[in-house]
């Protein structure tokens, strides 16, 4: 059997079910593996607990089972995006900031979108390319090449391009040179030698350079965008705000500077809706002992 055909069936297959039947199984699923995975129910709990360190245990406890589940329902609704079109949008999205975007486009020198492992960042990747036009994701390329295939398979059908977070300055400098919009979710932790330390819910954490690099050299509006998931099953895409980028012509101060104010972007927005966010991930894995001297005040 073919990857062609494996792919067809299992979203044949799949979307047949009921989205209220798989909510609920994935749902399930989801607290399972949350008592069944102590090393991940862990990194999941220390993290929320030390980033709202006034929460009492039993809203940490309630927050950690509700951003598995939020991760969960990713997966369950995941083929609902492939049903996405014009037509049908306004079903399941609702877009607010639409103008901010539509005004950052308009300036011809392309869009940085950053964003995180946030609600259901597919969802809002398709519906703004399905209102607005192409965009492209940067993505991680998975293990599996069964996923691999299908998560391109959906974005492409939408008008979403992909280029791998490796080695990908090239050629998003060359989109935003271009006018094109690219999409990056920059809420994980990287090696040393990939960032910067900046503070993220009162730890420092090393975090990608790469948006503040792009943004100084291309002059691309930079504009946080999140996918929240409503307690009526749809979708909110916020567009923020584009952010005032910080000049003052001394570069390493000015990466840094710009890249704490990207992820103090995200932290607030992380804060009002803690149980969508991804805490599962070793965030803060990264620690300052671990870089060279010269590196450590960058």
């Amino acid at each position: 059997m073919n990857p062609l055909t494996k792919r067809h069936i299992a979203r044949i297959g799949f979307s047949a079910t009921p989205l209220g039947l798989r909510r609920a199984v994935f749902s399930a699923l989801a607290g399972l593996i949350y008592h069944l995975s102590a090393k991940h129910r862990i990194i999941a709990l220390h993290n929320i607990a030390r980033s709202f360190p006034e929460k009492a245990i039993d809203d940490v406890i309630r927050i950690a089972k509700s951003a598995y589940r939020s991760f969960a329902l990713i997966v369950a609704e995941y083929f609902e995006i492939y049903t996405l079109t014009r037509n049908n949008l306004k079903d399941w999205v609702t877009i607010e900031g639409l103008d901010k975007y539509l005004t950052a486009k308009a300036k011809g020198k392309g869009v940085l979108l950053i964003g995180a492992h946030f609600g259901n960042w597919e969802f809002g990747n398709a519906a703004l390319a399905l209102s607005t036009g192409p965009l492209v994701f940067v993505y991680r390329i998975v293990d599996s090449a069964f996923v691999e295939d299908v998560t391109t398979v959906v974005r492409s059908k939408h008008g979403i391009s992909q280029i791998s977070k490796n080695n990908a300055m090239r050629p998003i400098i060359r989109q935003l040179k271009n006018a094109q919009t690219v999409m990056m979710l920059i809420d994980q932790n990287v090696a040393w030698y990939d960032g910067m330390f900046v503070d993220f819910f009162g730890r420092p954490a090393a975090a990608t350079t790469g948006p503040a690099l792009l943004a100084i050299h291309t002059g691309a509006a930079v504009l946080p965008v999140f996918t929240r998931r409503l307690e009526n099953g749809t979708f909110l895409l916020d567009i923020l705000d584009e952010v005032e980028l910080i000049r003052t012509g001394e570069r390493d101060a000015d990466v840094l500077a710009n890249t704490q104010r990207f992820t103090s972007l995200l932290e607030d927005y992380i804060r009002r809706y803690p149980e969508q966010w991804f805490w599962v991930h070793q965030r803060w894995k990264t620690r300052r002992c671990q870089a060279k001297q010269e590196r450590i005040d960058l």
